[in-house]
């Protein structure tokens, strides 16, 4: 077992049996996104894909906040948080190739709704809320919320958030399927951490190729999928995980991937 940490003074990274835990680390700003949190952040997610110890990704925020989103003050001195090619964060148009959990305790709000929008998953303490209030402010949800939230959950629920600007909880999120997980409060972390570590036990190979399907596939129809798939899957056949998969299950033992 091998634990490491790479502090800066923006963003943590933690590496522990695979996973990659990624922290917002402003806490006295409610976790909010200036441009060198963003740049920070895309480091880190390059860091998880580009590492091939590393499987699954866990992004949450210090000091009990996801994050507030924007920080406003940064943005009106002429600074912006939305990094050309990837997004509000450095995250809400990157293409994650692994997958990344969001890990939600207090508030996600705006921007930062969207980061967590971004994520495979979201584990959400019960007292979590989630808000995109941009139409108060005479915005919109533009990095992702307007986009994704209405593929997430009831399209007209997620029109009224989006109307209205108002929060909804962890827990209707979690009725509606948006959160895949609650925790007790504080537990978030803990929780994301021990989801990530079942799906790090698989191979890793499958994992990124399931993430490059769904990417190339959601757009098109069942017969254009299925081509697409049938394309990315084979690839996968003549792999070593592919071999080490069948023979750990004849042998009834667990399986050592390779990552080729």
């Amino acid at each position: 077992m091998i634990t490491t940490e790479v502090a800066t003074k923006l963003v943590l990274t933690e590496h522990h049996d695979g996973v990659l835990t990624i922290t917002i680390n402003r806490p006295a700003q409610r976790n909010a996104i200036s441009r060198e949190v963003a740049v920070q952040m895309a480091a880190a997610v390059e860091q998880l894909d580009a590492d091939p110890t590393l499987s699954v990704g866990v992004l949450t925020g210090a000091g009990g906040t996801f994050s507030a989103g924007m920080d406003l003050k940064a943005f009106a001195n002429g600074q912006t948080p939305i990094l050309p090619g990837r997004g509000f964060g450095g995250l809400t148009q990157a293409v994650v190739r692994k997958p990344l959990i969001a890990a939600v305790e207090g508030w996600a709000l705006g921007g930062g709704f969207e980061m967590a929008l971004a994520c495979d998953l979201i584990v959400a303490a019960y007292d979590a809320r989630f808000g995109l209030p941009e139409v108060k402010r005479g915005l919109i949800a533009g990095e992702g919320g307007v986009i994704r939230l209405p593929k997430r959950i009831p399209y007209h629920v997620a029109l009224k958030m989006l109307f209205t600007g108002e929060p909804i909880s962890a827990i209707d999120a979690k009725q509606y399927g948006l959160v895949s997980d609650l925790a007790a409060t504080g537990t978030a972390l803990a929780a994301a951490q021990e989801l990530a570590a079942r799906i790090a036990s698989n191979a890793p190979l499958a994992l990124t190729k399931v993430k490059q399907i769904l990417r190339e596939t959601q757009s098109l129809n069942d017969t254009d999928a299925f081509a697409q798939q049938s394309k990315d899957a084979h690839t996968l056949l003549d792999t070593e995980d592919a071999h080490e998969g069948a023979l750990a299950f004849a042998e009834k033992r667990a399986p050592v991937w390779r990552g080729r």
